[in-house]
């Protein structure tokens, strides 16, 4: 029997993968490198959105992995969501205002908008809402960075973007345009970069596992994540599942 082709590329979510909260996950760094021994591209993407490129990039240096030009967030996909001059209401952090900026579009604190972005921010509060809910309704579009829920960290799961996103919604009573995994304007920003055969591996199946039938790529599930062992089974069902990166590139016996 001839055996599969290797895929030409690996497509990394972050958290719950290659760290959980500040902590680095065993083995992923060694993980990467192997990857990349093995002539397959990898890019990183993340449906976090409150870091700039940058700032992931240099978190990613702090475990051992080098990043530079490979990292793609939800911030990155929403900013391709709105046009030059355009003002842009942003409730979430500096990787939301740097890719609005780079769009060529005002971020704006207050007043007339055309578009609110909301993501992951610690110091949402009413106010914020209250602010995001007036400009939609005033006619602003609503985009979303991601759906997601909450994210993993050392403690716990905390509240993700997309809690927030369905406050701003409720509040606005607005169906939100999502940027994140694993919605089209993520998807282009993958499609292109790392060839036509490729392997998403990621913590999430309502995130990641769709994220990868967008792409027509392979599902591989870890469990060091926001699914564990005892969620089993899921849906997409992923075609690798282990227990984290490195020991899913023992499994596909790569060097």
């Amino acid at each position: 029997m001839t055996p599969e082709p290797a895929p030409s590329g690996w497509v990394l979510d972050l958290d719950g993968v290659i760290w959980v909260g500040k902590t680095a996950v065993p083995g992923s760094a060694d993980a990467v490198e192997r990857l990349r021994r093995s002539g397959a591209a990898v890019v990183f993407v993340t449906n976090a959105s409150d870091k700039t490129l940058a700032e992931v990039e240099a978190k990613l240096a702090s475990v051992g992995i080098d990043a530079a030009g490979c990292v793609i967030t939800s911030a990155t996909a929403a900013g391709r969501l709105v046009n030059p001059g355009e003002r842009v209401l942003v409730v979430g952090g500096p990787g939301i205002v740097e890719a609005v900026e780079l769009a060529g579009a005002k971020v704006c604190s207050s007043g007339p908008a055309d578009a609110v972005i909301v993501g992951i921010n610690p110091e949402f509060d009413y106010d914020a809402l209250s602010r995001a809910m007036r400009a939609v309704r005033s006619g602003a579009r609503l985009i979303g960075s991601n759906h997601d829920p909450s994210y993993p960290t050392e403690s716990g799961l905390e509240p993700g973007g997309g809690a927030l996103v369905a406050a701003v919604a409720a509040a606005a009573e607005a169906v939100p345009i999502v940027a994140g995994k694993p919605n089209q304007p993520i998807v282009d920003c993958v499609q292109g970069r790392i060839g036509h055969t490729g392997v998403v591996v990621g913590d999430r199946p309502d995130s990641d596992g769709l994220f990868a039938e967008a792409l027509s790529y392979e599902f591989a599930l870890v469990l060091s994540g926001v699914v564990g062992e005892d969620d089993l089974p899921v849906s997409p069902e992923p075609k690798y599942c282990a227990p984290d990166l490195a020991t899913l590139v023992d499994q596909m016996g790569l060097e």
